[in-house]
């Protein structure tokens, strides 16, 4: 391991990172009742910035390709998750996804879930920060390399699709957003 691996992992760009993911899954984690409206405002905040703080990690090589991560989000952990999310968006869960390649081909719309991309983002982060608290130079590295690639190819565009969602839901006159309906008041078909 040499001076360049560990001048990647203790990158400032790249401790910020980790300091955002980890205050994006511990939200994820202990999120209260506090209704649609509260959750929806702090994940506006925390998305931006979290994809922010993933476009500026720096490049790294894997130092140990044939090792498989560990995966530290079981499947009862992301489903605890998901549900926890569901239960708060229920009706407004789901919006038309409009960035798929797979769109072009398709003459139905197709639905994304907010609480699924919402969840796939914390799984990915989750993993990463196991292993980077853990303190292994070499496995942090690779555990940045899994976790910028998988933010280039999976994560990063799930985030802008699902923050676009939330957006409608915090901005939008036609949403209601009191705790005793929680219904979506648009037929303009605004997502």
């Amino acid at each position: 391991m040499g001076e360049k691996e560990k001048s990647i992992v203790y990158a400032p760009s790249t401790v910020e990172f980790v300091t955002v993911a980890v205050q994006y899954c511990r939200f994820l984690e202990s999120f209260e009742d506090e209704g649609k409206p509260f959750l929806t405002d702090k994940l506006t905040k925390l998305l931006p910035l979290l994809y922010l703080k993933a476009s500026l990690l720096p490049e790294s090589q894997f130092l140990e390709e044939d090792e498989e991560q560990e995966v530290a989000v079981t499947e009862d952990l992301y489903n605890h998750i998901s549900s926890r999310l569901y239960a708060v968006y229920a009706n407004d869960d789901s919006y038309l996804e409009v960035f798929l390649q797979d769109m072009k081909y398709s003459d139905t719309p197709i639905v994304a879930s907010i609480s699924e991309d919402l969840t796939d983002i914390y799984q990915d982060l989750k993993n990463f920060i196991t292993i980077y608290e853990r303190g292994v130079v070499e496995h942090m590295n690779d555990a940045l390399c899994i976790c910028h690639e998988n933010f280039c190819l999976y994560w990063g565009q799930k985030l802008v699709n699902v923050l676009r969602a939330l957006h409608v839901l915090k901005y939008s006159p036609e949403i209601d957003t009191e705790d005793d309906g929680d219904t979506l008041q648009n037929d303009n078909g605004l997502w």
